[in-house]
This record gives structure tokens, C-alpha cells and sequence, in this order.
């Protein structure tokens, strides 16, 4: 009886010895990182479903470097964000020994059996391409400590204020979260307690400009979890209560906030400058003469069919929105100028084809503002040559009226009308339909651009003042 006992004891024995041995062989020179890893991995001693084995939460240090940004609809709210996600945590029973000459072991082989965060993204919009093992790396050090780092590209969907569009800032953000471990098992901390993205060295921009970013962990009052109200069925009752109970909880969040410019020059070049060239160009026609309508016509037609056809290409592209934009100002306005410079040549033309009234004769090339000048003038001298207690009444009591008079010699003289000179009272002539219309020019000539002026200065400065505002948040 007692020899079987003694051969089960010894076999058992050996056993353990040989794997005692085989434990320690592992980790001698000359063995692969694979070879090391099919044994630390082995059923046996490891599973992956079972958080790794430490006193206190699972702390995940993560942090973020950014590769490359782009845009890929300027007039959108979607931007394209690129960059790695370096996720570091210590498991203990990944340690090996220090005889192996590996400082890490690469584990990318490996990844389907180690234990790894279920990082989850929340608000981001989508993924550009799924994860494939070229797009991370994975690392186990000596002491137990994992590094994982894997390739991310995601399109992200921002908030804008559209109504200043082009002139808003879009903001982005996403967060990552655990989908189903609460805080008291994982913790997410940036690493190294970074406030800012790390950015890397050949960072391609393209279209898209980050003039701030900022890291943080989440608010737990905008939490997603906290925010689902289930919606009430046909007769009003929440049927699925439950539901909102198991997504809530206390789950360890990082927030990443990214803030984007518009690219300023590309509207001012393609928008602006053009807009300004073509409203500019519709007031030309008041230099021309008033009688030249194929010039006049054929600017004010052009200037507005090019503007036409350079909003409405631009349009297209635009966000359609229920509330009036800074684009749809700048169009409206710029189209009421190019329009009403139209009209006004109508306008002219109309009045300088009248027939003149009382045969009033006009003399061609005589500017109506310099011709009447001297006029006003004299009336001018005229009345403040006369001191006012120098008005002599008549016997009626009615004051006498001071008329130039050319009966008193060779030059022309003023006195009272009763003084028994024959006066020379000349009575007022009605204007010619020609001088009213270059009138007319004339005064469009000043109000037009000053008018525009003012549009333009009030425009830019009401909407740059929202994105200083912005920026100062």
C-alpha cells in the first residue's frame, strides 16, 4: 500500500520540477519574445478576461499625439483629426525575468489575448478606416508595464455659430470613457497631467487650422449617461426604465476640446475682394455721360450677371441654415448696390429725355453744379451786402425789395425796386431735363461709394468684434 503513495508523490513531484524548470528556461538567452510571451500567456496562469490583479482601480495613464488635420468641406462642421492614442497601465502578471535579453516584448501578435482598457469613444462623429494591427503597437516591459499606442482617424462633428459664418470658430470635441468599467475598477488620467495636446513635428494641416486645444476630464453633469431620456410609446409610458438605470454610473472620462479658424484668406480672395470689385465697377456708369447707354447698360448687365454667377457658385457649397448668415448679408447688400446703380441710370435716362419746358435752352458740356455757382454767389454777397435795418419801406408800410439793375450805367448796380429805375428782375427759369440728370449723376457719384464705404467698414468690424468675443472664452 505504501509504494503506489510514494510513485504518486514523486511523479507529482517531477512535475512541478519540470515546470519550475521550464518557468525558468523561458527567460534564458537565445529565446524569441514569442516564445516568452506563448508561456506568460499560457491558460494556465493568465486570463484575459480578469482585470490585472492590483491593490487599488486599474490607473490607465493616456495621452495624445496629433498627426495630421484637414478639412474636408471648408463651409462644414466636419473635420478630420489624426493621432495616436497612447494608453500605458501596469499588469503584474505579465513580469519576466531579467536573464531575457528583451527590454519590452512585442506583443502586437499577441493583442487578442492580453487585457486591454475597452476605451470607448463618445461624440465624435465617425471613423475614417477600421483598426487593423499596422495601425497600433504593443509593448510589455520587464517590471509589468503595458504600453499600448494605436492609430486613430476620426471625423469629427463640431458645434459652429453659422449665423457669423465665416467668421466662427468651430469647437470639437470627443471623450474617451470605459463602456463598462465603472471608476472604482479603471481610472483614466492624462499623463504627466497634460493640459494640451501634444502635436507632432511634421503635423500636416492642409485645410484645417487648430488655434487651441485643451484636455480635461469630462463634466459629469454633460455626461451621456446621465442624458438619455427614454422616449414615452403610443400611450405615453416610459416602458423601458431599466434601461436608463444600467448605462448610469460613475465611469472614469477624458474630454478632449479642439477649436478651428475659418481660413480668412480663402474668402477674402474667392468672396470678398471679387464682391467688392464687381459693386465697385457697377458705379463707373456715373462718370460716363448720361446719353451713353451701351456703355452703361452693358456695365451695370455684366457687373451683376458675374456677380450672380460667383455667389451662386459659392453658395452651393455653403451650410444650409434657417437664420440669415454674414454671407447672406454680403450677398443681399452687395446685389441691392449693383441693382440700384442700374436703376439709377434708368432713371437718368428717363429724366434727360424729357422735353424742356418754356423752350429753356441748355448749352452741352457746361457742368450744372459749376454753371449755377456763380449765381449763388452773388445772391449770396448780395444779401449780406444789404444790412438788415437798410430795407426802406413804402408808404404801404411794405418793405422794398432789393433787384440788380443795368439802366444805372456801365456796370450794373442794386438798389430798391421804387426808386424809379427801370429794374431788370429776372424771374426764375425752370432747370433743362439734361442739367437735372447730370445732377442726378453727380450726386450718385458721392453717395454711392460713401454708402458702400459705410457698409463695408460697419460689416467687418460688427462680425470680426464675434470672433474677438469668441476667442476671449
Amino acid at each position: 500500500m505504501g509504494q503506489p503513495w510514494m510513485l504518486v508523490r514523486a511523479a507529482a513531484i517531477l512535475l512541478v520540477t519540470r515546470q519550475t524548470l521550464a518557468l525558468s528556461d523561458i527567460f534564458e538567452d537565445g529565446k524569441s519574445d514569442k516564445e516568452i510571451l506563448d508561456n506568460l500567456l499560457r491558460a494556465t496562469r493568465y486570463d484575459k478576461r480578469l482585470l490585472p490583479p492590483v491593490q487599488e482601480t486599474v490607473k490607465v495613464d493616456v495621452s495624445v499625439l496629433l498627426l495630421s488635420l484637414a478639412s474636408p468641406d471648408e463651409s462644414s462642421l466636419k473635420y478630420e483629426v489624426e493621432f495616436l492614442l497612447q494608453q500605458q497601465w501596469f499588469d503584474p502578471r505579465l513580469k519576466y525575468s531579467n536573464q531575457s535579453r528583451y527590454d519590452f516584448l512585442n506583443a502586437i501578435h499577441h493583442h487578442n489575448d492580453i487585457w486591454l482598457p475597452d476605451t470607448y469613444f463618445i461624440m465624435h462623429g465617425d471613423f475614417k478606416d477600421p483598426l487593423i494591427p499596422m495601425h497600433f503597437s504593443l509593448r510589455i516591459y520587464r517590471n509589468g508595464t503595458v504600453f499600448y499606442s494605436m492609430r486613430r482617424h476620426l471625423i469629427l462633428s463640431c458645434q459652429g455659430h453659422l449665423n457669423i459664418f465665416p467668421f466662427d470658430d468651430p469647437e470639437c470635441s470627443f471623450s474617451l470613457e470605459s463602456i463598462s468599467y465603472e471608476m472604482k475598477s479603471i481610472k483614466y488620467v492624462w499623463k504627466n497631467d497634460e493640459d494640451v495636446l501634444k502635436k507632432s513635428s511634421s503635423l500636416a494641416t492642409l485645410n484645417a487650422y487648430l488655434i487651441k486645444n485643451q484636455t480635461s476630464e469630462c463634466n459629469q453633469k454633460n455626461n451621456w449617461r446621465e442624458d438619455g431620456n427614454v422616449p414615452a410609446d403610443d400611450d405615453g409610458h416610459h416602458g423601458c426604465d431599466l434601461c436608463q438605470k444600467q448605462f448610469k454610473g460613475n465611469y472614469s472620462c477624458l474630454g478632449v476640446r479642439l477649436i478651428f479658424t475659418r481660413d480668412r484668406a480663402f474668402y477674402f480672395t474667392t468672396v470678398f475682394i471679387p464682391g467688392i470689385i464687381l459693386v465697385t465697377s457697377s458705379f463707373i456708369t456715373f462718370w460716363l455721360e448720361w446719353n451713353a447707354v451701351p456703355a452703361r447698360v452693358m456695365i451695370g448687365v455684366t457687373t451683376m450677371l458675374n456677380f450672380f454667377t460667383t455667389s451662386n457658385g459659392f453658395r452651393s457649397t455653403l451650410p444650409v441654415v434657417s437664420n440669415l448668415t454674414a454671407m447672406n448679408v454680403w450677398d443681399g447688400v452687395c446685389m441691392c448696390f449693383i441693382y440700384a446703380s442700374l436703376l439709377e441710370f434708368v432713371c437718368v435716362n428717363y429724366v434727360g429725355r424729357k422735353r424742356p419746358l418754356h423752350n429753356v435752352v441748355y448749352r452741352p458740356g457746361e457742368n450744372p453744379v459749376i454753371q449755377r455757382l456763380p449765381a449763388v454767389l452773388s445772391r449770396i454777397g448780395i444779401i449780406l451786402a444789404s444790412p438788415l435795418g437798410d430795407k426802406k419801406r413804402d408808404s404801404t408800410g411794405v418793405a422794398n425789395e432789393i433787384v440788380s439793375c443795368t439802366n444805372c450805367g456801365p456796370n450794373p448796380c442794386t438798389h430798391t425796386a421804387n426808386n424809379g429805375c427801370a429794374a431788370e428782375v429776372r424771374k426764375k427759369e425752370p432747370p433743362h431735363p439734361i442739367r437735372v440728370a447730370k445732377t442726378i449723376d453727380v450726386i450718385a457719384r458721392i453717395t454711392f461709394p460713401t454708402a458702400f464705404a459705410v457698409f463695408l467698414i460697419f460689416f467687418f468690424y460688427h462680425y470680426s468684434s464675434y470672433t474677438h468675443s469668441d476667442s476671449h472664452k
